[in-house]
């Protein structure tokens, strides 16, 4: 007859083949350059973990610890909540070859009982539940999630390319957004402006659109700004912020912005829609390749050639793809991830379902960013428009 493999057994027999240390010799270890790791997870370490420990859920240990010691000869000490995880993870880690691995005997609960230093968590639990999936990538994790609840979002707009950049920052936790828009909601914006909803009908898009991104994420700031961006605010109503995404319905609005980030050094992603097609770019004057928004518009087109969508109509779900794509350019602004659309346009048509990509360059004569542009001359930039 089989004996039954019990648990006891199993962790009896890891502990005949890894090395547990006290508490107090993990931390002279420590101190002697040995890395510790905590593999509990996001929000039990929310409430706090050992000093100097490096945070990797025992989930993703073996998928993530190269990336912070490829070096298989460091002696890794193991910590978790009572010692037995920590044990699974040790021989996890000697598996892969690391040859120098210890599990701290008693966890966290007995390095704490002991006294020894520990660092508060710099995630609270509702934080660590809400974000846990984007918290498990490596290039967030709790320091990318820090970035964005501290980042500060400028929207211009509430509406069609706003109201999903809104959500989907809301719901990443863009610690800041706020919004610019005087106008309110129509019937006619709901099927495509999905932030608002049919009983705020008439109600400022500003606060309609605050009401949805609080009841997604209540941890998220909404400054209201329900006034129109004109010449002498658009510097006042940008100032301050890390980014500003254009949502705009028009061409004054829309060179106004490009206008004051050029001065305030404000990464700009534009956006536009109209009936099945759309664009995005993003102009980034803190870089010295990137174009502006004038390199690629030197001049508002005539009004035929660039009708608003009440005039040439939309497919509802196209603004909502641009927004997304708006959205995804500002986390990674915001993230300092992969490569933003700077000094590239991104077409994409519905119908073909069909994404192309142009290359824009700096236009040496540009009149927004060029050696003789006047940088923050708010009201010529109106009156300007206003004439062409």
């Amino acid at each position: 007859m089989t004996t039954p493999y019990h648990r006891d057994t199993w962790l009896a027999s890891l502990r005949q083949r890894i090395e547990e240390v006290s508490p107090g010799e993990a931390l002279a270890r420590q101190a002697r350059g040995a890395l510790l790791i905590d593999v509990r997870e996001d929000d039990e370490r929310a409430t706090g973990l050992a000093t100097g420990a490096l945070g990797i859920s025992r989930g993703f240990l073996e998928l993530r610890i190269e990336q912070h010691e490829p070096d298989r000869d460091r002696s890794i000490l193991l910590i978790c909540g009572s010692g037995q995880r920590s044990l699974l993870a040790a021989e996890a880690l000697q598996r892969m070859g690391y040859t120098r691995i210890a599990s701290v005997a008693g966890g966290f609960g007995r390095w704490k009982a002991e006294g020894l230093p520990i660092s508060a968590g710099t995630l609270d639990t509702d934080t660590a539940e809400r974000y846990a999936r984007q918290l498990r990538l490596p290039q967030v994790g709790e320091a990318g999630q820090a970035k964005l609840g501290q980042a500060k979002v400028a929207l211009l707009g509430a509406g069609g390319l706003g109201a999903p950049a809104a959500l989907y920052l809301a719901a990443a936790g863009v610690g800041q957004i706020t919004l610019i828009d005087d106008d309110r909601v129509e019937r006619s914006n709901l099927h495509r402006q999905v932030v608002h909803a049919d009983a705020r009908v008439g109600m400022l898009k500003t606060e309609s659109a605050r009401m949805a991104l609080n009841a997604l994420n209540p941890r998220v700031t909404v400054n209201l700004c329900s006034e129109r961006l004109q010449a002498d605010s658009v510097e006042r109503l940008l100032q301050g912020h890390d980014l500003v995404i254009d949502g705009a319905d028009n061409f004054p609005a829309r060179y106004l912005v490009a206008a004051a980030v050029q001065r305030l050094k404000m990464p700009m992603i534009y956006g536009a829609v109209e009936r099945f097609a759309g664009q995005v770019s993003v102009f980034d004057p803190r870089r010295n390749d990137s174009p502006c928004y004038r390199c690629l518009f030197p001049e508002p087109p005539a009004a035929e050639d660039a009708p608003n969508c009440s005039e040439a109509g939309v497919l509802g779900v196209l603004p909502g793809i641009v927004g997304l794509l708006q959205a995804t350019e500002a986390l990674k602004l915001i993230l300092g991830l992969g490569e933003p659309l700077v000094g590239r346009l991104l077409s994409f048509d519905t119908l073909a379902m069909q994404f192309r990509e142009a290359r824009l360059r700096r236009d040496p004569a540009c009149p927004g960013c060029g050696p003789d542009a006047a940088i923050g001359d708010y009201e010529e930039v109106a009156h300007w428009c206003a004439a062409s």
